[in-house]
């Protein structure tokens, strides 16, 4: 049981801010989209319930890491006893808006109710996942989404499967103080589908992440001379889209020295789907 299971990243191929509630979160549109580029999660069963990562990224403390709160979330619901030591191969940038947290926990949820042999059903794993964050469950569910609320609520869509160049500068940039900032755009009208596929939308975040941190408004200026970039959530990874491999991995190599860089094919169907059905 243990092999690798993945945890890809996530590009917001936009994202408006239409509200806020009552109790703080904001009311949001945005389109998310799989790439085949992640973290790796291995998983050894204990048990004594007792949860562990193992092997992890040093800038996230053991105990602060999604991973381990979701282990824990799901032994403490299913009330079974079980435990797991945790290893994390971290690829996916921290801080950068791709979603690397809440994929590592939805990996988590998924991988230990199978190994744990809970049987619980994916909408109970999602309202779980949710209590992690609010990005959870569409890692769970597995589709790349139209999602709407808090991004709780989502519907399937079909998209084009490009290829994307995924740049990120050597900043890492907090959720809570864009979505804090008192210069972010909260009251953008809703749009529809046809909007979307038109390319009549934008990233809200993109002003007050420029505004935080100039080397992302460098990385959106540089690729935006070469076609229409995008930043992926709150940032720092922006992105640009190739119809082919070469062209992407052609840019991919002028990228200057100083940013990270990666080539990555947009997936409608996550890995951890794959890997869930081969078992």
């Amino acid at each position: 049981m243990n092999h690798a299971w993945p945890a890809p990243a996530k590009l917001n191929l936009f994202l408006h801010v239409t509200g806020r509630r009552s109790d703080g979160y904001h009311e949001l549109q945005t389109v998310f989209q799989f790439l085949d580029y992640g973290d790796s999660l291995y998983f050894t069963p204990r048990g004594d319930g007792v949860c562990l990562r193992v092997e992890g990224p040093a800038e996230i403390p053991a105990d602060r890491d999604l991973v381990v709160r979701a282990a824990r979330l799901l032994s403490e619901v299913s009330g079974a006893g079980l435990g797991a030591d945790i290893r994390v191969i971290k690829r996916i940038p921290i801080g950068g808006g791709l979603g690397g947290g809440s994929s590592n926990a939805a990996t988590t949820l998924v991988a230990l109710n199978r190994i744990w042999n809970l049987g619980l059903p994916f909408d109970e794993i999602a309202d779980l996942g949710l209590r992690l964050g609010a990005d959870v469950p569409v890692f769970v569910r597995a589709h790349a989404a139209w999602a709407e609320g808090i991004g709780d609520r989502l519907w399937p869509i079909e998209l084009a499967e490009p290829w994307y160049l995924v740049v990120t500068p050597q900043v890492s940039v907090s959720t809570a103080a864009v979505f804090g900032s008192k210069e972010l755009r909260r009251d953008t009208p809703l749009v529809d589908l046809q909007r979307f596929r038109s390319g009549a939308v934008g990233n809200d975040c993109e002003p007050v992440t420029r505004a935080l941190h100039p080397e992302v408004g460098a990385v959106l200026d540089w690729l935006g001379q070469r076609g229409i970039a995008r930043m992926s959530g709150t940032g720092a990874s922006c992105f640009l889209a190739f119809d082919t491999l070469k062209q992407a991995e052609s840019l991919r190599h002028e990228v200057p020295a100083q940013w990270r860089a990666f080539v990555a094919r947009g997936l409608n169907r996550s890995p951890l789907a794959d890997i869930m059905r081969g078992l």
